[in-house]
């Protein structure tokens, strides 16, 4: 066997390792930065179920406190929030249509601010009671919002066709049951 001599050398060798290896670096950011783009999301989403939770929380415990009146909170087809209409101000309105603006202006983002324009609440957030259940009487408090992503349509109709495509559609719902008291 003849032994290699130190004059000739291999050459490019250290080359080409490096460039495999700046290709696997680069393979690796581009996996890191896909992760980070889907973590944003999902905070994105969690944040705006966390915002409906406490909103219709928010609604629950108004229509349990006015108890009296619950079947008044029905919203219909119209539901509260985007687009519904409601005064700028709550100044001065009865218990019921107090409560009614107020949760739409909460629903409309208008609790936090940033250069006038309403970033508080979920995008496109709408709100709806419905009366499901009678003796004792059910209400559900629903609440719709623009997800970022398509998911199956949520079988509720609160927000239906608002939202283009209804796998965009979310919502969040609470049953409130109200007992009737004075019943034998």
């Amino acid at each position: 066997m003849k032994p290699i001599s130190p004059s000739v050398r291999q050459s490019g060798f250290s080359l080409l390792e490096a460039l495999v290896t700046m290709l696997i670096l680069a393979f690796g950011l581009l996996g890191v930065a896909g992760l980070q783009a889907k973590v944003q999301v999902s905070e994105s989403e969690a944040f705006a179920r966390t915002q409906a939770i406490l909103l219709v929380e928010d609604m629950s415990n108004r229509i349990s406190a006015n108890r009296v009146a619950a079947s008044t909170y029905v919203t219909g087809t119209t539901p509260l929030g985007t687009g519904d209409g409601q005064p700028a101000s709550c100044a001065g309105l009865t218990a019921l249509a107090l409560d009614q603006c107020e949760w739409s202006q909460t629903l409309n983002g208008t609790s936090e601010q940033k250069s006038g324009s309403k970033i508080g609440a979920m995008v496109g957030a709408r709100g709806c009671i419905d009366k499901v259940g009678t003796n004792p009487d059910a209400y559900r408090v629903t609440v719709v919002w623009q997800g970022a992503t398509l998911l199956k349509a949520p079988s509720v109709d609160c927000g239906k066709g608002l939202y283009g495509a209804e796998g965009n559609r979310r919502a969040l719902s609470n049953v409130v049951t109200i007992a009737n008291l004075s019943a034998p």
